[in-house]
């Protein structure tokens, strides 16, 4: 009898909540157990897993596990590959009898797939653990199912085999990862209904979205912080401090896959580069605000964005850094205009600039109502969206502006903005506050320092 079947009952009694039964709870269901069924406790997965780490429901053909770093995809992926192999007895055939495990390298599929912590030998009981051969790089298990290793870098290396099973790792890192992927669906013809899971952290790579559009495809998501009861806390501290609210935070940690639009403005990876820690100098500090065309809870958000810039000398010297995104969905006018005018205390800043083609006198009447000495600018769209956010996007491709972490919101909205316009839903109101923060920084003032000057009489 497999250790699933012994351990039904305890799974239909609700034991996924048993860790936070009381003590004497606990110990009465483990009494209750059979000596069997207690040994096989710790092999019973679906007793162990986190909702994202159980395959779904219905008839799929790839399952693609999403997920942070240290959320439990290498664990998923290798309890999946027993639960495809192993018979109700240790020789019993399972479902799948020749199963293909792909890592970028060889190495990788060894020592993460295999030999890791969360590896298959690790997850495996005693009495149906398989044995590898290094010579043949593949795993054997009692009842003589076997498990290749191939590595993506060699994709010719799936041309010939053939499977009824495939577990692919951290797919998104591949640098061959379209000839491997495409070369290993050729390879999966055995069986009636041959299927491959997928366990990778997202990246905006074209094979990883082709895979999600597909209707034969599904996906589970964590990220790494519902793992955290097999993490140390030290990390999650660590991590969570230095990058949360990042883009690569939200790849790394939430597991988010942060596709560019197409004809995107600013790409994913331009974006990751601009990270910086420590504030550089700053000649000058700006507020910009896009106020929302109306001011109740159902508004669009105001974009508030704080950015600073130091412009010594000629202005290819000069370099922005984009400090805070300070937007919110104000109920009323006077509560974003609060907070631009916090925002320019909070940073010492020298200027607050506000579109004022929706309000007109009134946005500035609003801040001086406020605030009667705060420098500020009016400023008005002559341009449409896309022409005023390109020569900001300029300046980012020239590596002069910078973000300090925190401004994930901000660089999503970035990422949706294209060529013919805002990709997204609403209106890109964090984006145009950036846009005009960076116009009174560096693009203004650099118009007005290359202008030919009249010597007087």
């Amino acid at each position: 009898m497999s250790p699933s079947t012994l351990m039904q009952p305890a799974l239909k009694s609700g034991a996924v909540l048993l860790a936070s039964a009381p003590l004497k709870e606990r110990e009465a269901f483990l009494d209750d157990l059979s000596p069997e069924a207690l040994a096989a406790l710790p092999y019973i997965f679906e007793f162990w897993a986190l909702e994202h780490q159980l395959p779904p429901a219905g008839d799929w053909k790839t399952w693609v596990i999403l997920g942070g770093r240290g959320a439990g995809k290498t664990r998923a992926g290798a309890e999946w590959v027993r639960a495809e192999v192993e018979g109700a007895r240790p020789v019993d055939p399972g479902r799948s009898r020749r199963v293909a495990l792909v890592g970028e390298t060889l190495d990788q599929v060894r020592e993460v797939m295999v030999f890791g912590e969360s590896g298959i030998l690790q997850c495996s009981p005693p009495d149906r653990t398989p044995k590898w051969e290094a010579t043949r790089k593949r795993l054997v298990w009692p009842n003589g199912a076997i498990a290749q290793a191939f590595s993506a870098h060699e994709p010719e290396s799936l041309r010939g085999p053939q499977f009824d099973a495939a577990w692919v790792d951290e797919l998104a890192k591949w640098k061959k990862a379209e000839d491997a992927w495409d070369m290993l669906q050729f390879g999966l013809r055995l069986g009636e209904t041959p299927r491959q899971v997928v366990t990778t952290t997202p990246r905006n790579v074209s094979v990883l979205k082709r895979i999600l559009d597909l209707p034969s495809t599904a996906t589970t998501h964590a990220p790494t912080e519902a793992n955290r009861a097999y993490l140390a806390e030290s990390f999650l501290q660590e991590v969570r401090a230095r990058y949360h609210g990042t883009r690569l935070g939200r790849q790394e940690l939430d597991g988010v896959l942060l596709a560019d639009a197409d004809g995107a403005l600013w790409s994913q990876e331009m974006l990751l580069a601009v990270q910086v820690d420590k504030l550089p100098a700053l000649s000058r500090v700006v507020v910009a605000v896009d106020p929302p065309v109306t001011g109740h809870a159902g508004s669009d958000e105001c974009g508030i964005i704080v950015a600073g810039a130091y412009t010594e000398g000629p202005p290819q010297d000069w370099r922005a850094v984009v400090l805070e995104d300070a937007s919110l969905r104000a109920a009323t006018p006077q509560a974003w205009a609060d907070a631009a005018l916090d925002a320019m205390a909070r940073h010492g800043a020298d200027r607050l600039v506000a579109e004022v083609n929706q309000g007109g006198d009134l946005v500035e009447s609003l801040i001086r109502a406020t605030d009667p000495v705060a420098p500020f600018r009016a400023v008005r769209a002559s341009r449409g969206k896309v022409a005023r956010a390109e020569p900001v996007a300029a300046l980012y491709e020239q590596r002069r502006v910078s973000h300090m972490r925190g401004l994930g919101k901000l660089e999503d909205q970035m990422g949706l903005m294209t060529q013919t316009g805002f990709a997204g839903k609403g209106s890109p109101d964090r984006v145009d506050a950036l846009v005009w923060a960076l116009h009174d920084l560096m693009i203004a003032p650099s118009k007005s320092f290359n202008r030919p000057r009249v010597r007087g009489l």
